[in-house]
């Protein structure tokens, strides 16, 4: 029987040979409990339905309208299939991946979600931790409801996610906190001009904020390990929560506030250059799809885009981001930074990603739901289980680094006419 060397905490992340001359990342028995039956992300999400109210389970797992995009971003992926290359030594294989001028252990990171701190305590910190110990990227929402500040003071690879107006002084003003906050790396969201048509928000009984009623005491009660580990732990040790980085502070919970955003319709390539102006640092545009706006985007001095349609929670019938992805990358060239998000659940589902053209993966629901169940420990986790499958995949394919990944190692499994971008 083979046995395995559980690595060092301080190690976690670190491969470490087996007998067999493989690697093993995930010892389940150094695991608490609770976490061993845990073999996938997709597990994580659907144990939070047991944990998390059934308007926030609705609201941070949902899609808009009639979720053609939320399941385009999971169907694409069984449209392509892989075609290994065997007869090839991996025993020196690594996943390390560089962006934006940093290396990070793995080829993945965290996308920006806003309802983080709504799924567990201080779930900002929570990713932000969880990505500084694993050290990969965590990109916190502009829709967070903790500070910007203390949640890049928890970990140097947190980067920003903004929601802005088409207004120049409230741009300015939000670069500004960035930068004196010590953020490197800011992404501005580009594909919520408006509100999106959330009905199943509004079926869940959710609202933005959150409206007291007796159904949502009544959903909040039935589910005590969120209302005593999150939500009255939250009050009282920090308070009502507030939406604390895009315009006034909002509550999470009131019965007439109102949360106002500025007119983000107006937004357009002019305030574009005036980031790019003020803003000395990495600029991404985030909820980019089309060529056109990848080539407006590398003229106007653009770091990198994030190919993404919001996690299918924008404008429903959206093409899926992989889709779109070498037509992508060929438009963005060699110098600026490819990033996709939506969908994404395996390893093999990465490097597909990276096989098609992108530079790095972001990754949000599971390790939200991560964190609902089980905190830091839970997400750490399920970047654990993410990196070992990665790794054990790059051996079936042959591969000792994820720049080897191309096309040649994929082909149409059904359909993928896209693949011949």
């Amino acid at each position: 029987m083979n046995t395995t060397t559980a690595p060092a905490a301080p190690e976690v992340l670190v491969p470490k040979p087996d007998t067999a001359g493989g690697l093993s990342f995930v010892d389940k028995r150094s695991l608490p409990a609770g976490l061993r039956d845990y073999l996938a992300l997709q597990d994580f999400i659907d144990a939070a339905r047991k944990v998390l109210p059934r308007p926030i389970y609705g609201y941070v797992t949902g899609g808009v309208e009639n979720n053609m995009s939320l399941r385009g971003n999971r169907d694409v992926f069984e449209e392509v299939g892989f075609v290994p290359k065997p007869l090839v030594d991996t025993t020196q294989r690594h996943m390390k991946a560089e962006l934006l001028g940093h290396t990070y252990n793995a080829p993945f990171g965290f996308a920006p979600m806003g309802g983080t701190s709504i799924a567990s305590y201080q779930g900002d910190l929570v990713l932000a931790r969880a990505a500084a110990n694993a050290n990969i990227p965590m990109m916190m929402s502009g829709a967070s409801l903790m500070r910007m500040e203390d949640v890049r003071a928890a970990s140097k690879t947190a980067m920003f996610q903004a929601y802005l107006p088409g207004d120049e002084d409230r741009i300015s003003e939000t670069f500004e906190r960035c930068a004196k906050a010590g953020f490197e790396t800011i992404a501005v969201t580009v594909d919520v001009q408006v509100a999106a048509n959330r009905e199943n928000n509004v079926r869940a009984g959710y609202n933005n904020p959150l409206r007291p009623t007796p159904q949502l005491a009544w959903d909040c009660m039935l589910r005590p390990k969120w209302l005593f580990g999150m939500f009255l732990k939250t009050l009282i040790k920090d308070g009502m929560p507030h939406v604390e980085n895009m315009g006034p502070r909002v509550p999470l919970i009131s019965k007439t506030a109102l949360r106002g955003y500025g007119r983000r319709d107006r937004l357009t390539w002019r305030h574009v250059a005036h980031m790019r102006k003020i803003w000395k640092g990495k600029l991404l545009l985030k909820g980019v799809l089309h060529k056109d706006v990848v080539r407006m985007a590398r003229d106007y001095g653009v770091d990198g885009v994030m190919v993404s349609n919001h996690g299918g929670r924008q404008l429903d019938g959206t093409v899926s981001p992989l889709r779109v992805l070498p037509g992508i990358r060929e438009a963005a060239g060699d110098k600026m930074a490819v990033i996709m998000d939506s969908g994404f659940r395996r390893g093999t589902d990465v490097l597909k990603a990276l096989a098609l053209g992108a530079d790095f993966c972001f990754i949000g629901r599971p390790f939200l739901c991560a964190s609902a169940v089980g905190g830091q420990p839970a997400v750490e986790h399920a970047i654990k289980l993410l990196i070992d499958e990665i790794d054990r995949d790059m051996a079936m394919l042959g591969v000792n680094t994820i720049k080897e990944m191309n096309k040649s190692f994929l082909m149409p499994a059904t359909g993928a006419d896209f693949l011949n971008q």
